[in-house]
Order: C-alpha cells, then sequence, then structure tokens
C-alpha cells in the first residue's frame, strides 16, 4: 500500500501555481465531522498558502458524502467557481454500504466535472476503519484536504491556461 510508504500530502510548494486570481469552491460532508473538518482545514491552510483570496472561496456544508455530488452541482451552476473541492469521509461498516455510496459519489463527481466543465475534484477518504482516516486527515499519512487544494489549483490553471486563445497545447 503506497500511504503505508509515505505521507501522501508531501508535494514540491515551488512548482505548483499561483492561486491568485483563482475562485474555489469547497463542498464538505458533516459526516465523520472530526475527519472533514480536518480535511477542510488542510485544504484551506493550502489555498491560502498558495495565494487564493478568502472573498473566493465559498464552503458549504452537506449532510453526508452522498450529498457532495448536489452541493457540487449547485455550486458548478453558478459558474463562479475556477474548480470545485469535495472532501468526505465514509469509514467501512458491518454492512456494504461503503461501497456504494463510494461509487455513487465518485461516479456523481466525475460525470459532474465532465459535464460542467469545471474540475470537481475528489477529496474522498474510503477507509477501513476510523484510525485510517484519522491517519489521512492530518495524521501518519498526511492530510488528503492538503492534496485536493493543490489537485484543485494544478486543475484550474490548467483550465485557463488551455482557455487562452494563445495557448500552446503539447509539451
Amino acid at each position: 500500500m503506497a500511504s503505508a510508504i509515505k505521507n501522501l500530502s508531501t508535494y514540491d510548494e515551488n512548482n505548483l501555481p499561483s492561486a491568485v486570481d483563482l475562485s474555489f469552491g469547497i463542498v464538505v460532508s458533516d459526516w465523520n465531522a472530526e475527519i472533514t473538518h480536518a480535511l477542510y482545514e488542510g485544504c484551506l491552510e493550502t489555498l491560502l498558502k498558495h495565494g487564493a483570496n478568502e472573498e473566493n472561496i465559498r464552503t458549504t456544508q452537506v449532510p453526508g458524502a452522498f450529498e457532495l455530488p448536489v452541493g457540487a452541482k449547485i455550486l458548478a451552476g453558478s459558474k463562479r467557481f475556477d474548480a470545485i473541492i469535495c472532501l468526505g469521509c465514509v469509514i467501512k461498516g458491518e454492512t456494504q454500504h461503503d461501497e456504494f455510496i463510494n461509487h455513487a459519489v465518485a461516479n456523481g463527481l466525475v460525470h459532474l466535472s465532465i459535464a460542467s466543465g469545471i474540475p470537481i475534484i475528489f477529496g474522498v477518504l474510503t477507509t477501513f476503519t476510523e484510525e485510517q482516516a484519522q491517519d489521512r486527515a492530518g495524521g501518519i499519512h498526511g492530510n488528503k484536504g492538503i492534496e485536493a487544494a493543490s489537485t484543485a489549483i494544478r486543475m484550474a490553471v490548467l483550465r485557463k491556461e488551455i482557455a487562452k486563445p494563445t495557448s500552446k497545447i503539447g509539451y
């Protein structure tokens, strides 16, 4: 397992583009709030650290991970955001509910991202235990919220660069 090897939230800060003049929507699930709020803190700190203006960040909360796609759709419909970050946590229980929720959320977010053309970032922990979730929400394996924010910045910049009429496509 890759996360057993390293802190997955480590990234080269110097290679992350600036978030100045970008706007972000953040949708946070209230279910497993201790975990999701830690993800949110990591996400918000990363956006601000890389130049995002707090006035250009809109946070909304939804009851659970299953509602993340609808929350993201509402934000995407405003056409105000360069990227939308969805943060949640689904912990395996005694039933298969986690599989149904995880698949529904992942499929909903990817379809919304493709349909809207807005990068919708999947910052949802899908763990077997609460301990694993805590390890990925500021614990020994970093904070998935940091990863989600850095991904959002990169994708928002890519979207803006490609939209420029003088943009050159390719490497």
